[in-house]
């Protein structure tokens, strides 16, 4: 995206602003066969990870390859280039919290905190940008958050034991990781293609992951490859490109409301694929969900959030 370093973005037109929202919940909605292809491979979830990023690692190098885009990997200067390694730390974190969260917690209380992200996101906008806390995201944010409250169950939503407290703050935890990678990806695509940011991410969330290969069981079988290559491909690779191609056209609170659908779609997937039942209150969470979605896509459009800063590269070396 081009412009004035440090300025913000010319207002977004109607069109553009409803495609790129458009794009995140279509990435968003994807999302939610994760537990379907999880459900398909018998491996650690470190290692699932790992080859998780791999995988979408190969869709962004193939993305650069095609639309031949690979040079401007010689661009990156040494700190653009370390800050999206550091990214890739983060997004790493970001999944290992929310993956170990479900092992120590309910999946309640894990799915409820995890999607505080959106939230966190919108509330640190003022914190990080010049613009305002945008008080029309209050109702769907509200109605969203009591949807997926439906969704995970209510019953289910009590923390009794020491090891559901540590499963609970990591979380929460996983909120704020989240956060900070929707917020940060913002400034730090400006000026680079996306699959050059996307495989800048992936390279580090790999490194830092290479020690999980060698410590814990990997995927054996046909069924645990499909199922992680799938979780890369598709999970992580194609709707990789889809979220961040949407996330450069509206500003990162709105695209973070869109990204609750997830849990809508996962339920349903759940239910076409798994077998899993959709209760009265579930399919009630759902259209919570989906009506705050609506709202804010209909929301007329506004400068889309950059960052506080761009990053100083200086002169290349």
């Amino acid at each position: 995206m081009g412009g004035r370093p440090g300025s913000a973005a010319p207002p977004a037109g109607r069109a553009e602003s409803v495609s790129g929202l458009a794009r995140v919940a279509l990435a968003a909605t994807t999302w939610g066969t994760i537990p379907i292809f999880v459900r398909m491979v018998h491996a650690h979830p470190a290692v699932i990870v790992f080859w998780r990023v791999v995988f979408a690692a190969g869709v962004a190098l193939a993305n650069l390859v095609l639309t031949r885009q690979l040079g401007a990997l010689k661009t990156l200067t040494r700190r653009r280039f370390a800050a999206l390694i550091a990214m890739g730390c983060l997004l790493a974190l970001n999944w290992g919290l929310y993956l170990g969260s479900l092992k120590l917690t309910t999946v309640a209380v894990a799915v409820l905190l995890a999607y505080l992200g959106p939230v966190l996101v919108a509330a640190l906008t003022p914190v990080l940008s010049a613009e305002g806390f945008d008080r029309r995201l209050l109702l769907p944010m509200a109605l969203a958050l009591a949807g997926v409250v439906a969704i995970v169950g209510p019953r289910d939503l009590g923390i009794r034991s020491h090891r559901e407290i540590l499963g609970a703050g990591m979380a929460l935890a996983s909120a704020f990781t989240y956060a900070a990678l929707v917020l940060n990806a913002k400034r730090l695509m400006r000026g680079i293609p996306t699959g050059v940011y996307m495989l800048g991410e992936y390279v580090g969330a790999v490194v830092v992951l290479l020690p999980a290969v060698v410590l814990f069981d990997g995927p054996s079988t046909g069924t645990d490859w499909l199922g992680v290559a799938a979780l890369g491909v598709l999970d992580t690779g194609i709707t990789g490109m889809l979220f961040l191609s949407g996330l450069r056209l509206v500003r990162a609170d709105h695209a973070a409301m869109l990204t609750y659908a997830e849990p809508v779609s996962a339920v349903l997937f759940s239910a076409a694929f798994l077998g899993e039942r959709v209760t009265a209150l579930t399919a009630f969470g759902g259209a919570l969900v989906v009506a705050s979605g609506v709202m804010v896509a209909r929301m007329e459009p506004q400068p889309a959030f950059e960052a506080p800063e761009p990053i100083e590269d200086g002169p290349a070396r």
